[in-house]
Formats: structure tokens, sequence, C-alpha cells
């Protein structure tokens, strides 16, 4: 079996609260981003685009979300609120992929969401094969509008996901697998 397979057989997602340190270096990062960006792309339309939370800017974050939080739920507790606080800080750096898929006269929409799907799960690949862990997120501020502007959303665009990047501070852990034979039929005629 070549590498790649045995690192698609071995890949695991870990929790992005059992990430830390150290994270890719920015040379790193701008390769795992060229790998994830390797996706099929009917057209060329490049129907996605990355926004990167590092350093002090994903505390910041953290901090809009919860008080966005708290103006919805005025009676959060305290911890509902630190949750909120520290959604970015918890691993060294968040990947925010960006879906902006859009009416294209040959090109379905479905398809440009697809592609961005693919550019989370390269990256997530990609991530794994340059010695990291990484965790893809999609929680309520991934489907929220105003939460969406306040990441950086533009208009038309969505969260394909929020891709948690860092060190593994614990083993993975297998979870269990769909039974090929449950999910695979063959066509005939």
């Amino acid at each position: 079996m070549n590498d790649a397979l045995t690192l698609l057989l071995k890949r695991r997602s870990i929790p992005a609260k059992n990430l830390g340190e150290p994270g890719p270096t920015a040379e790193t990062l701008h390769t795992l981003l060229t790998a994830a960006a390797r996706v099929p792309d009917h057209g060329k339309l490049v129907p996605w685009r990355f926004i990167l939370f590092q350093g002090e800017h994903r505390a910041r974050a953290g901090m809009r979300l919860a008080a966005l939080w708290q103006e919805r739920e005025p009676d959060a507790g305290a911890d509902r609120l630190d949750l909120e606080r520290t959604r970015f800080s918890r691993t060294p750096v968040v990947v925010g992929v960006v879906s902006r898929a859009a009416e294209h006269p040959k090109i379905p929409q479905w398809e440009q969401v697809l592609s961005a799907g693919a550019v989370c799960m390269n990256l997530l690949t990609a991530a794994h094969a340059a010695g990291f862990s990484a965790q893809w997120l999609t929680e309520w501020y991934a489907f929220d509008e105003e939460a969406g502007r306040v990441l950086g959303l533009e208009t038309g665009e969505k969260f394909a996901g929020f891709i948690h990047i860092g060190t593994a501070m614990e083993p993975p852990f297998e979870r269990p697998r769909p039974d090929l034979d449950m999910i695979t039929t063959e066509w005939t005629d």
C-alpha cells in the first residue's frame, strides 16, 4: 500500500479542544492552503476562499461572537459566554473556508458547493500529512448571517466550515465506520 493511501486510511479528526501548539508556520500554512485549493473546480471558477484566524485575532473573533450571543440571549450564563469567547482560540490557527457559489450559465451551484467541501477535506488531509491534526467544524456561527458578516463574509457567501489546526494533545480515538456492504449497491439495467 502506498503512503498516500495509508494516510487516508489512518487520518482522524481530533476535537479542537484537544489541539494545541505548535501550529503550522506561515510557510507550512501556505503549503496546506495550496494543497487545499487543488480540488475539482468545474470551469475554474474558484468558488471558495479562505479567511485565516490567527494570533490575537482569534480571541477578538471570539469576543465578537460572545457579544452577539449575549445580545440574542441576555440570560446566557458565564459558561456559555466563555465557550463563545474561546471558539477560535482553542487551536493555533483556524481557517474559515468560504463558499462563493453563484449562479452560472453552465456550472450548477451544487457543483461549486461540493468544490468548497472538497477544499475542506483536502485541508484536513494536508494538515495530517504535514504532521498536524485538525477538525472541521460548522457550528451556529457558520450558518448565522450576522455572525458571518462579523467573521468576514461578503454578500452571497457562506461558510463551508472552519478547519481548526494544531498539534494533538492526546491520541486520536477510532469511531465506528459504516459497513460498506450496507451503503454500496451496484447498478444493473
